[in-house]
């Protein structure tokens, strides 16, 4: 069942900030809920927030099993074009999957500026070359959520993870590496010293790969992958919005990408 943190979240902003959207992506077979505190806390220093519900999450793992990675992109070029239409300056951000899409929507959108916390661009299990024959065998694996240093604390990701979307996954990996070069917008990661889903083969590619001359990475100490959930989230969300802010101020025009379809 999904509850009011695992749905999507909307706000439309306040003040002078509220001229300025960002766009937030949750991570695969999760949802809004390892997002929720960031997009709140954004909303909450004025910026106009849309987090929304990736299609085949939220729900049951069969219905991710269900769909493809198009899918998950649509929803995120769909809250991107919401806040475009009023707003000449939009920010993306995501976690995990989401930092894929994220760059995704960097590298065909003219986003303005590029937040990132522990980007997934590889998979580490030795199984996911053959996730295309494995998806007729085999419907699911072990979950992969809940990878937080911080007890106590539950992202509400699914308990199995089918391994069709696990395929989707790899797919979407593939497109976005192959855009990297095409992502020129100002772009600011969160890494965790330690996490157990995304290797560290993610943030090579990502820095040998991304057009951007302006990228800045920030080490987390004390938190695993879900790092918006852990120790280390209110450095995330306050260094998100001071690096927001001033890009914004020294952007009066949108960087990146043109209106060109994906």
């Amino acid at each position: 069942m999904t509850s009011a943190l695992d749905g999507a979240f909307s706000s439309s902003g306040h003040g002078p900030n509220s001229r300025v959207g960002v766009v937030l992506l949750h991570g695969f077979t999760g949802s809004p809920r390892s997002m929720r505190g960031w997009a709140e806390s954004l909303a909450d220093a004025g910026f106009a927030v849309r987090l929304p519900l990736l299609p085949g999450h939220g729900t049951t793992w069969q219905d991710l099993g269900a769909s493809r990675w198009q899918s998950w992109y649509g929803a995120a070029e769909q809250a991107f074009a919401e806040l475009a239409r009023e707003r000449s300056q939009v920010f993306v951000a995501g976690l995990s999957m989401g930092g894929a899409l994220a760059l995704r929507l960097a590298a065909h959108r003219p986003v303005t500026g590029v937040v990132l916390v522990n980007p997934g661009l590889t998979i580490a299990d030795p199984r996911a070359p053959f996730t295309g024959l494995m998806k007729y065998v085999l419907k699911s694996v072990p979950a992969i959520g809940n990878d937080i240093n911080l007890p106590g604390i539950d992202e509400g990701a699914y308990d199995r993870t089918p391994v069709a979307a696990a395929h989707q996954l790899g797919q979407l990996f593939k497109a976005v590496v192959a855009d990297l070069p095409r992502v020129t917008a100002p772009t600011l990661v969160f890494r965790s010293a330690v996490d157990h889903i995304v290797p560290e083969s993610s943030m090579r590619v990502l820095r040998r790969r991304i057009g951007t001359a302006r990228l800045e990475v920030v080490p987390l100490a004390d938190s695993y992958h879900v790092a918006t959930m852990d120790h280390d989230a209110q450095l995330i969300y306050r260094r998100s919005a001071e690096f927001i802010q001033a890009i914004a101020a020294t952007s009066p025009t949108p960087t990146g990408a043109t209106r060109a379809g994906a």
